[in-house]
């Protein structure tokens, strides 16, 4: 019975409007698991390629915006870089 009166009560709902956020430009980076070749066929040259270290071997490869790192000679993963305050 008290269920019942719950439910059939008056129910209400604020509404949270946000202005003046900015979407971040939407960035395409390589997926893991793609080789080195695939990222330089679909991507380009890198800016920077830092040579690996480590076992297994992690290198990366720095593009404008982003970097990728690789184990061997797959995509580990692409972090996008954020702008800097300065």
């Amino acid at each position: 019975m008290t269920l019942a009166l719950i439910a059939s009560g008056p129910a209400s709902a604020d509404v949270l409007l946000i202005d003046g956020i900015q979407s971040a430009p939407v960035i395409q980076t390589p997926r893991n698991g793609l080789s080195m070749a695939q990222v330089r066929q679909q991507f380009g040259e890198p800016a920077q390629e830092v040579p690996a270290v480590g076992e297994p071997p992690i290198s990366r490869w720095e593009y404008t915006g982003y970097t990728v790192y690789f184990e061997n000679d797959l995509v580990l993963h692409s972090v996008i870089q954020h702008a800097s305050n300065n």
